[in-house]
């Protein structure tokens, strides 16, 4: 018998975007937790969902461990469960009714349960976990196993008798002490699918780390029910013997950083490079950051740690929209950060975000002025997402439709009432990652993207939505002059 079965509800094969592309990584915030619990004396076992057949699966290990407490523990360091994917809150309400049903208690932990605990509540979950919830949940199932009440410990939602939510007063605790919790129980999952997949793919063993955990910036689109705007960081020498470790002991040949965002302070990156040199042979990685932040002495660092790949924050060319979005972002560091990751070899790749009320034609033909005079290595496409506490989620609340969350991380849609159809921005994405592709590929005289980007002026003009929000009732400039495309195919009929 095993005190508590953690698990997750992400299913790799549930999600059809992530596996065509095929780079799944642990679920470091679920073996954290394991780490935190076994770290107390408390007995545990991981039933790791990424590939194994989720429902038979766990009713294998329900069978095997016969838990006294079941922890539906999702990984906070992984963007794709911070998306808050309906496809994982079902899967999520399945395995709790299954524990339900055997009368074993039930908690669960991440960022759509702590925005919906009622749908958690009401489909056999016992305890919601506000918050950085390492020590919440070690306080919580130490009274359990004790059978104590568990009712002093701050940041659980529960139900009454009559099913009315109870909150306690200190709903999202923090817990900056995990930057000294032992290293994340990778032991308690197979980590071989992970490296036949990687291998199979990419040709090389990828596995994730994070030197941090929080977001001190405040782009108001961005959602953060866990750490709230909180920023603690691990030792650089312990994070450079963490990956020596992967190195040696796994054998893994490349590291994701799963930090919300990398290279935050100059001293932490110059301190880590050195770190990672005195341990011998480096170990590519790639990290998210902001292109603010890469100075000259940061990508010199990040250079020597063995930084090979930068994922920034980018989200759009108009410094009309990025102010509309607090980002905090100047475009002349977006065009410095290019430079010098160019000049040190390290590969540029956007995040770029299209939707955001007050976004027209002429802040999108920015957007792709940007990423012609830039040409970045790679692009990420998405659509602006309302998620509960942001001030875009309220700027947009009235405007909102039945829907409220993406089903996959590929879905793609608006949910509220945006400058144009989704159809509009599908195609907008199709075009501009086929451009961005073609940079980087042997020369093809069969450009697919003119044939997509001529698809995108012709339906524009017939694709706005009725009833717009704004953010400013100032006009928009005329369209910028470009010369990254024929400027036909950046004007509708008739002028902007």
């Amino acid at each position: 018998m095993t005190d508590v079965l953690l698990t997750h509800s992400y299913h790799l094969p549930n999600d059809a975007k992530q596996w065509r592309k095929m780079q799944p990584y642990p679920p470091l915030g679920t073996l954290y937790a394991a780490t935190a619990l076994r770290d107390a004396g408390i007995s545990v076992a991981v039933f790791d969902s990424t590939f194994a057949a989720p429902i038979s699966g766990f009713a294998e290990m329900l069978q095997k461990h016969e838990p006294r407490i079941v922890v539906i523990y999702e990984d906070d360091f992984n963007f794709v469960t911070k998306m808050c994917l309906l496809h994982m809150r079902e899967l999520a309400n399945q395995l709790s009714m299954m524990a339900h049903a055997k009368g074993i208690i039930v908690v669960a932990h991440g960022s759509d349960a702590t925005d919906h605990p009622v749908e958690y509540l009401r489909n056999g979950v016992d305890y919601v976990l506000n918050g950085e919830a390492e020590q919440t949940l070690t306080d919580l199932c130490t009274a359990l196993l004790q059978s104590s009440e568990p009712d002093s410990i701050a940041g659980l939602v529960c139900c009454t008798a009559n099913e009315k939510v109870l909150r306690h007063a200190a709903q999202s605790p923090r817990n900056p002490s995990w930057i000294n919790l032992p290293h994340a129980a990778r032991d308690l999952i197979d980590m071989e699918p992970y490296q036949k997949a990687c291998i199979e793919k990419h040709g090389f063993f990828s596995t994730n780390v994070v030197s941090s955990r929080g977001c001190p910036y405040h782009c108001n689109w961005c959602a953060k029910p866990i750490s709230g705007d909180k920023f603690n960081i691990r030792a650089p020498e312990d994070v450079a013997a963490e990956i020596r470790e992967l190195r040696d002991v796994y054998g893994v040949e490349h590291i994701w950083f799963g930090d919300d965002v990398f290279a935050l302070n100059r001293h932490w990156v110059e301190a880590f490079a050195n770190a990672v040199e005195s341990h011998g042979k480096i170990v590519p990685f790639k990290i998210q950051s902001r292109a603010d932040l890469m100075s000259e002495t940061t990508v010199a660092a990040l250079k020597r740690a063995g930084c090979s790949e930068i994922w920034m924050g980018v989200e759009s060319g108009s410094q009309k929209i990025l102010d509309a979005m607090s980002k905090g972002l100047r475009l002349s560091a977006i065009y410095a950060a290019r430079e010098r990751l160019a000049r040190a070899s390290i590969r540029a790749c956007y995040f770029l975000q299209f939707g955001y009320p007050g976004e027209g034609w002429n802040e999108i033909c920015e957007t792709v002025r940007l990423v012609r005079e830039t040409r970045p290595d790679d692009i990420g496409v998405s659509l602006s997402y309302p998620l509960p506490g942001t001030v875009f989620f309220n700027r947009v609340k009235a405007r909102l439709g039945q829907k409220r969350n993406w089903s996959d991380s590929d879905d793609l849609c608006t949910i509220f009432t945006a400058t144009y159809t989704d159809e509009f921005y599908h195609a907008l994405r199709d075009a501009l990652h086929a451009e961005v592709s073609e940079w980087h590929a042997p020369p093809n005289p069969s450009r697919t993207s003119e044939l997509l980007w001529r698809h995108v002026i012709e339906i524009e003009p017939v694709s706005t939505n009725p009833n717009l929000l704004s953010i400013s009732d100032d006009t928009f400039s005329e369209t910028p002059a470009t010369a990254f495309m024929p400027i036909e195919l950046l004007v509708r009929t008739g002028g902007a």
